[in-house]
């Protein structure tokens, strides 16, 4: 399949430099050192329908939300495949804290959009800020002279409560007017801004993905120059290498790794549950010596596997894709698309199996397993989990010219 060319790779980039292995492994350590202790306060988390300022500090100090950031601005530049591993591993722990670290890697990505000042004051300071944002155009962005006038409400603004910067999505107006494109299609730019300019809405009461704080957030005719709205999805890169392709495929990605990272913590539940000498009524074993469970608890083992070698085998090939110059904006997000639907399905059914092995105590609201489940149900709802994306990515298979996913041209 033919693949659209993005520009080259600045010479300055080495691409066949390896990757700072030692950076990731102290992450990944440092956050496997952070997961009991946040594992333990997950219905905490859950009452207060978001994620503590401790706990995002110390996600911060250890570079959760600098890990894609340049050295030069003191991130730890790591490689996209290295940040998935602590993505799984945070959402292993709990659900809500993979949720928002998640939305802080995409914002990452997506920063690299910003114009060169803006990302200079966002990036400031070390790398110390956390950045999210909304993809939903929910806003309104009016022309004026100075840049644009901005109104709207942004629902699902995860960690917005924890955040420094908050970015969102408008349809840019003219005079009163959408603007259109040569395509036909409204014109739309993000907005960001500094986190005490938003009104933030206490509104997030969820059935699962409880303690995300995907609260709304909105804006009331606020004017801002035109150095803080950028095109997140087809601006040119400040950031040099891989990230000069779109970073659109990747995107998808990281919500991969939670879906992994739910359905592996759901069976480490179940492996506790069983080591606790559990057995069923009626039961001739203890559940963890029943072949029966054991079988299914195989099975589920297997699944998760499937999955995870997916989006690692997934994200290799668009990572080296990427440091070609040959990641293609529309073929390559469709195949991504493609594997977040697929594993997203796959670890929500290995979430449900979990659940059904548990017994009648899964469904408890003392059971890890229940908010497991409605966790895993919850991150498959998103837009990038979506079953319909395999049409698209069927269509490129049989030979059909590629289209952009979300807009269909």
């Amino acid at each position: 399949m033919a693949r659209t060319n993005v520009k080259p790779i600045r010479d300055s980039f080495d691409t066949a430099a390896p990757a700072d292995a030692g950076g990731a492994a102290q992450l990944l350590a440092a956050v496997r050192e952070l997961a009991p202790a946040i594992a333990a306060r997950a219905e905490e988390i859950e009452s207060a329908r978001r994620v503590p300022d401790d706990i995002i500090d110390d996600l911060r100090r250890i570079g959760v939300f600098r890990s894609l950031v340049p050295r030069s601005y003191g991130g730890l530049e790591l490689s996209f495949p290295e940040v998935l591993p602590v993505l799984e591993a945070l959402s292993t722990a709990d659900s809500s804290v993979g949720w928002v670290s998640m939305i802080g890697t995409g914002a990452q990505l997506f920063a690299t959009r910003l114009p060169q000042q803006t990302y200079d004051r966002v990036y400031a300071d070390g790398a110390k800020a956390v950045a999210v944002g909304v993809g939903r155009p929910s806003g309104r962005a009016e022309m004026i002279d100075s840049g644009y006038r901005i109104s709207g409400r942004w629902p699902f603004a995860s960690g917005c409560q924890n955040a420094q910067w908050i970015a969102a999505h408008c349809v840019v107006h003219k005079d009163g007017e959408p603007v259109m494109s040569p395509q036909g299609l409204p014109v739309t730019t993000f907005v960001i801004l500094p986190a005490d300019r938003w009104r933030i809405e206490d509104n997030w009461r969820a059935s699962g993905l409880a303690g995300s704080g995907s609260n709304d957030v909105s804006l009331d005719n606020v004017e801002v120059s035109e150095e803080l709205t950028f095109d997140a999805f087809h601006g040119s890169s400040r950031v040099p290498g891989p990230l000069e392709s779109s970073v659109l495929p990747f995107i998808a990605a990281v919500h991969g790794a939670v879906s992994i990272g739910i359905a592996a913590g759901a069976m480490a539940d179940l492996v506790a549950m069983a080591g606790s000498g559990r057995r069923q009524l009626f039961a001739a074993t203890d559940l963890r010596d029943s072949p029966v469970f054991q079988h299914e608890f195989g099975r589920l083992s297997a699944a998760l596997r499937a999955a995870r070698a997916m989006l690692e085998a997934q994200t290799a090939i668009h990572w080296r894709r990427a440091a070609e110059g040959t990641l293609d904006a529309k073929a390559d997000f469709a195949e991504s698309l493609q594997a977040s639907a697929w594993i997203s399905s796959t670890c929500t059914e290995v979430t449900d199996g979990c659940y059904t092995l548990g017994g009648s105590s899964a469904m408890l609201n003392s059971s890890p397993l229940q908010r497991r489940l409605r966790d895993a149900h919850a991150a498959k709802q998103h837009m990038f989990a979506q079953d319909r994306f395999y049409g698209i990515a069927g269509k490129n298979a049989l030979g059909f010219v590629p289209v952009d996913p979300i807009s269909g041209q």
